[in-house]
């Protein structure tokens, strides 16, 4: 039995459980690796989202006053924490600490 959804993770899932528990195992650490991957993306598009509109305004303030540049970039590296948080929770993920 498996869903035409496109993808090979609903495959892997839906034969692993009609085989015996050792591809199971294998398909759950392919789901696992997936879910950690969805969570480093997800911080790294969310970084670029929030850093694209102040990279831009930031340039613009620096073009007309250059003694703001430690404020634009102070403001300009807190969205990397997003990153940073999506590599810890994908860590956390694939090695099932919570």
């Amino acid at each position: 039995m498996v869903y035409s959804v496109g993808t090979f993770a609903w495959s892997a899932v839906v034969t692993a459980m009609t085989t015996t528990s050792s591809s199971y195992v294998v398909s759950t650490y392919a789901l696992e690796a997936i879910a950690a991957a969805i969570a480093i993306a997800g911080g790294l598009i969310g970084t670029g989202m929030a850093q694209q509109g102040i990279g831009a305004s930031g340039m613009g303030i620096i073009a007309e006053k250059p003694e703001k540049f430690g404020q634009v970039l102070i403001f300009f590296v807190i969205p990397e924490t997003l990153w940073i948080i999506g590599l810890v929770l994908g860590y956390v993920l694939l090695k099932g600490i919570l």
